[in-house]
């Protein structure tokens, strides 16, 4: 009795009783009859019986289990009790687990296993469970290359029923039934070692109507939650065993992603990826075929994050949501209600040599390609891919209609390091919105808006044939972009930066067939060259020259060019830019007198209002001198006037100067193998024409930093330094420049009259950092003049056609 359950034991001992009290009673009262007294006596011993079977049963069927359980299942079994009732069906397993093959590690293992038997039908040879329960059951399914941990389980029950039907008889069809089967508090776990993968799902809960052998169908309810981060999933599917096609129900509320994480190991040198997904469908289909799947309902996926680093994005976005009418690949129908895309964020980076995709997804081809051809390999990310492959290959064959495309406030970052400095430019905020886009409509219209960073908006329209994408017409505005933004290339290829200058562009498209018949016109408002840069490794073109011949004597670059042919060879008709310039060669050499008057209003007024700073420099230009000196003059002429200075610092491009001349001036000094000390003016100024791109400057950064994720000059130059080091001589530069300034004033005494206002960090429109300076009392009497002349100038030809564009760019 030492294996009897407490309960069973109790249960026994009580019925003992109450039949020894009731014997007892009837037969001190003497009453009981002869033919009552044998009953009682059968029925206590029928009943001890049971109970002595119930007792035995159950450690037999325990030792049972446990002395053969290698020989028919080639696994340990083991149980810390078994409950076994032969006449009532029910038999109960507690803490149950099944081993690994020959291995010590649990594969399955339950608090408890009960199932219920109708012994009843045994009789009819039906063999019914009426009810099999898996309480708090823990698994393990783990894959070492093609096997599978229960493989051997499979091969052996498959070989067991093969052998038990080659030598059974014909004999009348035994029937066998489940009706219901429950896993209760479940976690399941995964495990594939060459990917490496390890993901569980925790609190699984599935209740099923069970199999029936005159049934095809299966149906079950599910519900469980992620192990891995959050998330929870729940619905209810029917299998038709017999025909293979199934329904599914699930509602799915922000299931943590993650686990992709492991596959993408396979198709990429690095990287990292979040995202939940929220979903509420109904889909039909078989599993025959997988173009016969039918989707309704609603698909989302929320806060995904892809990039080089958990915050370090190259694509993000808040929500991606479908909600789907129909999609039904088979029946070539492909129905959404909306397509919707909140805040996307996507950054390209161009370096010399490659991109920040290109080294993300690095020979991704050839390991896609092996992945796909590896038939001991599961990917899961390439088998979503493929599946979508399959569900869209007949999109364009098909009855596609979608009520409504829209992206909102999107960011699209492009960072080019290949220049002799960064260039960066962002459209933000996005909006590109779509509405009723069927293929039997005659045309789809798509608008397009957004601002550029850091100045500038575009505004395009675009009029699309949903059959044929070479049928469409666009129209597009670009505006307020300064010309100052595009330095990084003009340095670049000709030396010579841009400091002032709008460019608006505008054109209207109409293609048909691919032909196309377009207008498109350019405007630079004010375009001015800066003093050349001397820095060894740019291209020098002769820009002043260029730009004598292009710019008209309004100081305006005006071209219209159309283009005609079509999409594949387009041409370009540049009668217009030739008439100009030879306009210019004749015509504004004549001019010349006013054009110089024109520039010097110019400078008068820009000199009274604001003072340039050369990029990573302290000292002034004469005319600079000059005009501060007067401006300390004119305090000392007017008691009652003061000035505030409001620095304007482009502080990232500073940043980017100071760190290129620091890292630089490390490199010539361990190449010349001096100190700093002996570091000279000569030196500074070879340091200063030295090339970012210099070869030997380059190998030296490679080996200072020796890290194959530094992908670019700055960041291996920040690497090399420090930002410390690059923050305290911004600070030392800005303090300078103050000083500088004061100086002036200082001399005459008026320095108590001049305030400077705490540095203000800006992308100033001219692409220089400058002093905004701002008057208080009266203005100097040169100012006011060179506004008056000016204004006159605007309002008479040749200036005036552009007055209302200049007034704009001003606002």
């Amino acid at each position: 009795m030492q294996a009897l359950p407490n309960r069973l034991t109790a249960y026994y001992r009580r019925i003992v009783s109450v039949f020894k009290s009731a014997n007892s009673k009837y037969i001190q009262g003497g009453r009981m009859p002869k033919l009552k007294k044998v009953l009682l006596i059968s029925f206590l011993t029928i009943a001890v019986i049971i109970g002595v079977v119930i007792a035995f049963i159950s450690p037999i069927t325990k030792y049972l289990v446990e002395r053969y359980d290698l020989r028919y299942s080639g696994r340990q079994i083991t149980m810390d009790w078994a409950y076994v009732n032969p006449f009532t069906g029910y038999i109960y397993f507690d803490n149950l687990k099944i081993y690994e093959r020959r291995s010590d590690s649990i594969f399955i293992s339950a608090k408890g296993l009960s199932i219920n038997m109708a012994m009843r039908k045994l009789l009819n040879k039906t063999y019914e469970i009426s009810e099999l329960v898996l309480d708090h059951p823990r698994g393990i399914l783990m894959q070492i290359n093609e096997n599978l941990n229960f493989d051997d389980l499979v091969e052996k029950f498959s070989s067991q029923a093969d052998s038990i039907k080659a030598a059974a008889k014909p004999a009348e069809p035994v029937h066998f039934s489940i009706s219901t089967i429950k896993i209760v508090e479940g976690e399941f776990r995964y495990v594939e070692r060459i990917t490496p993968i390890n993901y569980y799902i925790k609190r699984v809960n599935i209740e099923s109507t069970g199999i029936h052998w005159d049934t095809d169908t299966i149906a079950a309810t599910f519900s469980f939650l992620s192990g891995i981060g959050e998330g929870a999933m729940q619905g209810n599917f029917t299998i038709n065993v017999k025909k293979l096609d199934y329904r599914l129900a699930i509602d799915i509320q922000k299931f943590d992603l993650d686990i992709l994480n492991q596959y993408l190991i396979d198709i990429t040198n690095y990287g990292h990826f979040t995202a939940n997904l929220d979903a509420k469908l109904k889909v039909k289909g078989s599993f025959k075929e997988a173009q016969n799947v039918t989707f309704t309902g609603l698909l989302a996926i929320n806060k995904f994050h892809a990039g080089k680093a958990p915050k370090e994005d190259y694509a993000s976005f808040d929500k991606l949501t479908l909600a789907v009418l129909e999609l039904s690949p088979k029946n070539h129908k492909y129905i959404f209600d909306s397509v919707s895309l909140n805040n996307p964020y996507f950054k390209y980076e161009q370096y010399e040599t490659s991109s920040n995709l290109l080294k993300m997804f690095a020979n991704a081809k050839s390991n896609v390609s092996t992945a796909q051809s590896s038939s001991d390999q599961f990917n899961l990310v390439l088998t979503i891919g493929n599946y979508i492959k399959n569900l869209s290959k007949n999109f364009f064959r098909s009855n596609y209609k979608l009520n409504r495309l829209a992206i909102y406030s999107g960011n699209l970052e492009y960072n080019d390091y290949s220049l002799s400095e960064k260039f960066a430019i962002r459209l933000n905020p996005l909006f590109i919105v779509a509405d009723s886009i069927t293929k039997n409509q005659k045309r789809v219209g798509v608008f397009f808006k957004t601002g550029i960073q850091p100045y500038g908006n575009a505004d395009v329209n675009l009029s699309i044939n949903p059959k044929d994408s070479s049928d469409f017409d666009l129209e597009y505005h670009l505006h307020k972009l300064p010309a100052s933004m595009f330095n990084p290339y003009a340095i670049t290829y000709t030396s010579f930066p841009l400091d002032r200058g709008t460019i608006e562009v505008n054109g209207s498209w109409h293609v048909r067939n691919g032909n196309i018949q377009s207008d498109n016109h350019l405007i630079i408002i004010d375009p001015r060259i800066a003093k050349r840069l001397k820095t060894k490794g740019l291209e020098r073109k002769p820009v002043r020259l260029i730009m004598a011949l292009i710019r008209e004597r309004g100081n305006v670059i005006d071209y219209e060019i159309p283009i005609t042919g079509d999409l594949k060879s387009p041409e370009f008709h540049l009668k217009d830019v030739i008439f100009d310039v030879l306009g210019n060669i004749f015509v504004k050499p004549v001019t010349t007198p006013y054009r110089i008057e024109v520039k010097n209003i110019e400078a008068e007024i820009e000199k009274s209002l604001t003072m340039k700073w050369d990029m990573r420099t302290s000292t002034l230009m004469r005319s600079q001198e000059k005009f501060i000196k007067k401006m300390a003059d004119f305090l000392v002429e007017n008691p009652e006037a003061s000035i505030t200075v409001h620095p304007q610092q482009y502080s990232v491009k500073e940043k980017e100067y100071i760190l290129l001349y620091e890292a630089k001036k490390k490199y010539f000094l361990a190449a010349n193998k001096k100190k700093e000390q002996s570091y000279s003016k000569d030196d500074s100024v070879q340091v200063d024409k030295m090339s970012a791109k210099d070869a030997g400057f380059i190998a030296y950064l490679n080996m200072q930093t020796n890290d194959e994720m530094l992908y670019t000059t700055q960041s291996k130059c920040t690497r090399l330094l420090g930002s410390a080091k690059v923050d305290a001589k911004y600070k030392e530069l800005n303090k300078y420049r103050e000083n500088v300034f004061l100086s002036f004033f200082k001399d005459r005494n008026v320095e108590n009259r001049v305030r400077i206002s705490d540095g203000t960090s800006v992308i100033p429109y001219n692409g220089f950092s400058f002093y905004k300076i701002e008057y208080k009392g009266v203005y100097p009497d040169a100012l006011l003049k060179a506004y008056r002349i000016m204004n006159e100038f605007n309002d008479e030809a040749p200036r005036n056609i552009f007055k209302k564009l200049r007034a704009k760019i001003r606002g």
